[in-house]
């Protein structure tokens, strides 16, 4: 009797060890990883070395305070927000958008109503923008 020989054929990779072992790696990096959150970020806000500017006669000031209220030109807006800073801001202008517009944040104040104040800059057209900061310590580190 005559019997046939079956043919192995190995022109094929066989996937299945590379899988089951991406699969180990996989299960073995999500059990070893911690998913805890920092709640508090230690901030140290940046200070600024250089000239002082002279002081503009025709600025207009932003001023914020640790609530997040405004204050433009030394007048207050209450608890006024975008539309009423755009308001007094186009009132302080009186339409002059090359007018240097200063934004002077407390430090603990809402970084929200810093960029507020500088959106409604922006959409006012004003292009001379300036956020004043404090001196750095003339002490070597």
């Amino acid at each position: 009797m005559k019997f046939r020989r079956q043919r192995i054929d190995d022109g094929g990779v066989n996937l299945t060890p590379l899988i089951d072992v991406v699969f180990l790696l996989l299960i073995f990096f999500m059990v070893s990883t911690t998913f805890t959150k920092e709640s508090r970020l230690q901030l140290e806000l940046p200070t600024a070395e250089g000239e002082s500017l002279s002081d503009d006669t025709d600025l207009i000031e932003i001023i914020i305070n640790a609530q997040g209220r405004f204050q433009v030109n030394e007048q207050s807006l209450g608890d006024g927000g975008l539309e009423a800073l755009l308001k007094a801001l186009q009132n302080a202008s009186g339409g002059d958008t090359m007018r240097p517009v200063t934004i002077t944040a407390d430090a603990s104040s809402p970084h929200q109503a810093v960029v507020t104040a500088m959106d409604a800059a922006g959409r006012l057209g004003f292009v001379k923008l300036r956020i004043t900061t404090q001196e750095a310590d003339a002490s070597p580190n």
